[in-house]
């Protein structure tokens, strides 16, 4: 909203530093800004409400160290981030761009879905809370939203550069060509980015394009159904990681920002022709709700740190999953995610694990067995003696690392 008022003050009166609203770097910086200030500011008033509502978390017994001291902390903190992100993307961003219009979908969509679950949980004394099969259709249902606007929308293309013939011809010609004109029309593409190969890019249709050509057409279905499996594979991880304080929040920040590299250089079309990247027009304004995003997230560790003044609750876990998802699709980053979500990943894999190998274990030789002591991972290491500020920093630490590595690949073909 400030976007279009700044950018009408600046057409019709001049109006003195309205031209800076024009600027992607000085409305992310206004945007991180604000929604720091709003989640600690406000993030206290919040807790407080949920306090005086005795929405408070309700702890099982699982044998873990300085468990009972957090029963009765507040939950459902995921408002916080919500309302922190929200707020200054609806101020900051180009409302008509069609991945902020997706993102703002993907948080009201997931942060119901997460609001549900955690009122059942509360105020309807059902530990369960919403039933996974609901759950996992919300997710299929914002998987295929997403899948189909990215697909079908004409704002959604990408352009790539001219065959090196053509763009020496044109170099030869004028060696201070602009670099817009080495690159050709935008074209809808289902193509994307894949790490650690030559050439650097995959096609989704190419999936079904090697049994005919004429199959092309119907390459959305694919496209769709990659869509839904990464945000419910995202989404799930992003849940189960929010087990001990700090970890998620703190996680998903690293993730985030790294994300909000991949956006900016894959909008910005000098960067794009230097690092020989794949260039997506109109891509950048995500790092606006990044930006917001990242504030947002920091802001939460703030009360969110070992010890928790409040928990995020399913209204921030699933929606934090859910976005990260989006983000990595909409800027085709998303075969990195087993990288750049690499705890989300061992998260996940570490329940599959126990649970599979429980079960197999019980039906051969008639007593379940156990890989780790515990699962998700990091309850593991709480069983090991690990203090959970350890194993959170640790994690961090292993964040930052995936992050730097996904960064890499930029260069590596």
């Amino acid at each position: 909203m400030l976007y279009y008022l700044f950018e009408y003050l600046e057409k019709e009166f001049q109006f003195p530093g309205a031209s800076l609203f024009g600027f992607l770097t000085f409305r992310a910086a206004v945007a991180i800004i604000m929604s720091l200030l709003i989640s600690t500011i406000y993030g206290k008033r919040i807790i407080s409400f949920l306090q005086k509502k005795q929405v408070g978390e309700a702890i099982r017994d699982l044998g873990l160290d300085g468990q009972a001291q957090k029963a009765g902390t507040p939950t459902m903190g995921g408002l916080i981030i919500i309302l922190a992100t929200l707020i200054p993307v609806i101020l900051l961003a180009k409302l008509d761009n069609v991945y902020i219009i997706l993102l703002l979908i993907t948080t009201f969509w997931m942060g119901v879905i997460g609001f549900i679950d955690d009122y059942i949980k509360k105020f309807k004394n059902d530990k369960e809370g919403l039933k996974g099969r609901f759950k996992i259709l919300g997710q299929v249902g914002l998987g295929i939203i997403v899948g189909a606007t990215l697909y079908f929308n004409d704002n959604v293309t990408i352009k790539e550069k001219l065959p090196l013939s053509e763009q020496q011809e044109l170099i030869a010609s004028n060696p201070n060509i602009s670099s817009f004109k080495l690159f050709k029309k935008e074209e809808k593409s289902t193509k994307t980015t894949i790490p650690f190969v030559k050439g650097n890019e995959f096609d989704y249709a190419s999936l079904i394009t090697w049994i005919s050509p004429k199959l092309k057409p119907y390459s959305w279905v694919i496209f769709i159904f990659a869509a839904i499996f990464i945000i419910t594979a995202v989404s799930n991880g992003a849940n189960l990681t929010d087990g001990i304080d700090g970890l998620a929040a703190g996680t998903s920040a690293i993730i985030v920002l790294t994300l909000g590299i991949f956006a900016w250089v894959s909008g910005n079309i000098i960067f794009s022709d230097y690092l020989n990247i794949m260039y997506i027009p109109r891509v950048e304004e995500i790092t606006i709700y990044i930006a917001a995003f990242v504030g947002a997230l920091i802001g939460f560790l703030w009360y969110n740190a070992f010890p928790a003044q409040v928990f995020m609750g399913d209204t921030g876990s699933l929606t934090i999953g859910g976005i990260i998802a989006v983000i990595a699709i909409a800027v085709r980053k998303e075969w990195l995610i087993p990288v750049l979500c690499g705890v989300f990943l061992a998260e996940n894999l570490s329940v599959v694990m126990q649970v599979s190998y429980f079960k197999y274990t019980r039906k051969k030789y008639g007593i379940g067995r156990r890989i780790f002591k515990m699962s998700p991972l990091h309850h593991h290491f709480q069983k090991s003696g690990y203090h959970e500020s350890k194993i959170v920093t640790r994690f961090w630490i292993i964040g930052i690392l995936l992050a730097i590595i996904s960064i890499v690949t930029l260069k590596i073909r």
